[in-house]
């Protein structure tokens, strides 16, 4: 993982369109957060960059047609800072790869085997995918249609991305990790009062 450079407030970003994911999510990306639903606090930070914000009925074609990136930010990783989801852009489109957004694993994993617990896995070898996965328009322009309306998996296209591209793994700050359930809102919610 990488950790990217914050955009300098002063410097123009490059234009982008931009999806908020919230598809195939259950309920939760509408489960309130300091008094907003998930998606709606996911909406404000990705607007923040400047991109455009696209209806997730727009068809794939027209996005790829567009030549212009594309920021997949998913509603579970509602607090992500718009400065980091810029960084990601700024990256994705200067060196011209996917982008990222990840944060590192800290629990033990283990492997089951036959439903026998096996090895514990190297947590240096894994990340927790967060958002956001931004898109150069190259990548767009080439890429089959993901269903953008539809239950999107943010870390199966990235690994089927990392097949075919070389994928940038950016440093998510701590705010922009994934929820699971209503207690992890519940932590996010108290840590963004502390801050």
């Amino acid at each position: 993982m990488i950790e990217l450079p914050v955009p300098d407030p002063d410097d123009v970003l490059p234009t982008a369109y931009g999806v908020v994911l919230d598809a195939g999510r259950g309920t939760l990306p509408f489960a309130l957060l300091q008094g907003e639903p998930l998606v709606a606090c996911a909406a404000w930070s990705l607007g923040q960059t400047g991109v455009d914000l696209l209806d997730l009925g727009t068809p794939w074609a027209a996005i790829a047609e567009a030549e212009e990136p594309l920021v997949l930010h998913d509603a579970l990783c509602p607090l992500a800072p718009p400065e980091f989801l810029a960084a990601c852009l700024v990256e994705a489109v200067s060196a011209d790869r996917p982008v990222l957004g990840a944060r590192p694993v800290t629990d033990t994993v283990k492997r089951v085997e036959d439903g026998a617990l096996g090895e514990t896995l190297d947590r240096d070898a894994l990340i927790a995918v967060a958002s956001p996965l931004v898109l150069p328009a190259r990548v767009v322009a080439t890429l089959p249609d993901p269903g953008l309306d539809g239950p999107l998996d943010l870390a199966a296209l990235a690994a089927s991305l990392a097949d075919r591209e070389q994928l940038v793994v950016a440093l998510a700050p701590p705010a922009a990790r994934r929820v699971h359930d209503l207690d992890d809102v519940r932590l996010l919610e108290a840590g963004a009062d502390r801050a």
